[in-house]
């Protein structure tokens, strides 16, 4: 539990700190830098824990809050290492992204505040409890949404709380279902509330009531997933956000949502087969690649353009997790990829929109003159972010569409190859136009790397690492991970 500790109290520390240092110091900053570090470090220690055959299980009589396996541990360290990169790059402390002191406090206190509620999200085993941390992800983010005060950013902010409050409310009737539903059947006891204990009672449970409770899941977190039809509020959200706030919501938290419905697709599946929750997930995967891939066809905004893709790929593990064991692989795969090349997509979004002071792809012309560190880098997580190898997407779309070919839904492969393909030809389409050419009137050229540079270097030396080889740590992670899930 010390090492759990080491995991969640930094990001407390620090939006403590944020709370206390009025007006806002540099150094306070930094310190809050120093913290999302400690926080990363725990993390690791815990995936190599876990790695070891050691999951951290709270032992206490009523069944304990806390449980960390091998999928708690990967999304940890992923939620953990995109808190860590928008900490540094965040305004305060990056060169092209200080703001008022105000703001910059603003900012440590909603950061730290939606790490602290991600974070704990996959390191508890209450589904109650659970549901509370990620309706408090919506609470954190939505504030931070709004740290410009812009009328669009306002906007988009309530469009965002209102939206997602509605359907985290309709998750919360899908828990509530399956509970009393479990109470029913087996009365109350130490840990009822836990995902564990619902699991191994889940054959004992009605099937018609899981089937409903699991359709209101699906919805509820869904809808903070970014799963279409209910998407709608994730386009604005992203695009309006700070950047590095956009690069934690398209990073890390649409993967803490899909983390939900993974943990409760287990239990459903535990009772009734999976083939109710496979053609669910399906559905509304097929839809969002869909939507998110014909969306960046007609984009004409480059962080719009990066939220859309944010609709995609989380089509695409919704797909990859109704594929069974491969299928899982594939998609708890994606999303560590994803993490890394949409955090650092939307970090350097942040750059251009402080160089050129548009989001219009039309008017960002010549980006590799005009910065010729944040050009190239930005050009290599767009073609990660489309699959091409060198880099990690590539080969867990690669291992998606394995898995539905060995699956026998060859239709399914068609679709995903064919969306595949478009999104590639609309986003290297939009990226052509914004790395050649003159640079506008007014803009200059020239950019120094720096420190910033070489932090948002990092996550792309990672993608291309993860799509030549697959270590053994993580690849032991993975396997443990989907074996977690099957019943």
């Amino acid at each position: 539990m010390l090492i759990l500790a080491g995991v969640l109290v930094p990001p407390l520390l620090a939006l403590l700190l944020a709370l206390a240092v009025r007006p806002y110091r540099r150094a306070a900053g930094w310190l809050g830098v120093a913290l999302a570090g400690v926080s990363l470090l725990s993390a690791v220690a815990l995936a190599v824990r876990v790695v070891a055959g050691l999951p951290i299980v709270d032992s206490a009589p009523s069944g304990g809050a806390w449980r960390v396996d091998a999928l708690s541990a990967l999304l940890a360290v992923s939620i953990a290492f995109v808190s860590l990169l928008a900490s540094l790059l965040g305004p305060g402390l990056a060169a092209d992204g200080d703001g008022p002191p105000a703001q910059s406090r603003r900012f440590r206190i909603y950061m730290n505040a939606f790490a602290l509620t991600m974070l704990t999200a996959v390191t508890i085993q209450n589904v109650a409890l659970m549901w509370v941390a990620i309706e408090a992800t919506t609470i954190a983010s939505a504030m931070a949404i709004s740290l410009n005060r812009t009328k669009a950013s306002v906007e988009a902010s309530w469009k965002y709380l209102l939206v997602c409050s509605v359907g985290i409310a309709l998750a919360f009737a899908g828990t509530v279902l399956a509970y009393f539903d479990f109470v029913s059947t087996g009365g109350q006891g130490p840990g009822s509330l836990n995902w564990s204990v619902l699991r191994t009672a889940a054959p004992s449970l009605h099937p018609e009531l899981l089937r409903l409770a699991f359709a209101f899941i699906v919805v509820g977190y869904g809808t903070k997933a970014g799963l279409a039809p209910m998407h709608t509020w994730l386009p604005d959200a992203h695009s309006e956000a700070p950047s590095p706030i956009s690069a934690m919501m398209s990073g890390v938290l649409l993967a803490v949502a899909l983390y939900a419905i993974a943990r409760w697709k287990a239990v459903i599946d535990a009772s009734i087969g999976p083939l109710f929750t496979t053609s669910v997930l399906i559905a509304f995967g097929i839809a969002s690649a869909v939507v998110g891939t014909f969306s960046l066809v007609i984009q004409r905004h480059y962080k719009r353009m990066l939220a859309y893709s944010s609709v995609e790929h989380v089509g695409l593990v919704a797909i990859g997790l109704a594929l069974g064991p491969l299928g899982m692989f594939a998609a708890w795969l994606h999303v560590v990829n994803h993490a890394l090349a949409k955090s650092t997509g939307f970090l350097l979004a942040g750059r251009i929109l402080h160089r050129y002071d548009t989001t219009q792809i039309s008017e960002v012309t010549g980006l590799l003159k005009v910065m010729p560190w944040t050009g190239p880098l930005f050009a290599a997580c767009v073609l990660a972010l489309v699959g091409l190898p060198p880099f990690g997407l590539f080969v867990s779309e690669f291992l998606l569409i394995r898995a539905a070919v060995m699956g026998g839904r060859m239709w399914l492969a068609a679709i995903v190859l064919l969306l595949l393909l478009t999104a590639f030809i609309a986003l290297l389409s939009h990226l052509n136009r914004m790395l050649y050419g003159d640079a506008p009137a007014g803009v200059t050229s020239g950019e120094r790397g720096g420190w910033p540079a070489i932090a948002l270097a990092v996550p792309v030396l990672l993608l291309i690492v993860l799509g030549v080889i697959l270590p053994g740590p993580i690849s032991t992670l993975l396997h443990q991970s989907v074996a977690s899930l099957m019943p």
